[in-house]
């Protein structure tokens, strides 16, 4: 893949109290190439427990494609192809969630606890065109 269709990837995921946030970040690196820098904010949920929001946004063509090396590697890739309709939003955005344990696990599996967000490249910024590059990205893989 020469060109990436993505003017960037961010990663996000929730330490909440009751877990390891290195754990956490070690799911995230399961993502990221290694010079990518995490983002480290705190905040209180409705009960006042700690929660820990950590994220990381790769903008560079090459950690771009490092993550989406990532994704393509998990088996249900297809079914992600066959749900881009849903999965591509009205301001060309790209969503997708992980399976934090499995992440940890060095796993990249659906599920909860992880969300990537990529900006689809798309002139004039239109859904249809976001759709046709995130396809022929995917296809790509």
């Amino acid at each position: 893949m020469p060109s990436v269709p993505f003017h960037y990837v961010e990663l996000r995921a929730f330490a909440y109290a009751t877990e390891d946030e290195k754990r956490v970040v070690e799911a995230l690196e399961t993502f990221l190439p290694e010079e990518a820098e995490l983002e480290r904010v705190e905040s209180e949920g409705h009960y006042g427990d700690r929660i820990v929001v950590l994220s990381a946004r790769v903008e560079n063509a090459d950690d771009v494609r490092h993550v989406l090396s990532q994704v393509a590697g998990m088996e249900e890739i297809d079914a992600v192809y066959d749900e881009l309709d849903d999965r591509v939003d009205d301001n060309c955005s790209f969503f997708l969630t992980f399976d934090k344990q499995a992440a940890f696990e060095g796993e990249v599996r659906r599920g909860d606890g992880i969300t990537l967000r990529a900006k689809v490249e798309a002139y004039p910024a239109k859904r249809e065109n976001a759709l046709e590059n995130a396809r022929e990205a995917l296809d790509a893989l």
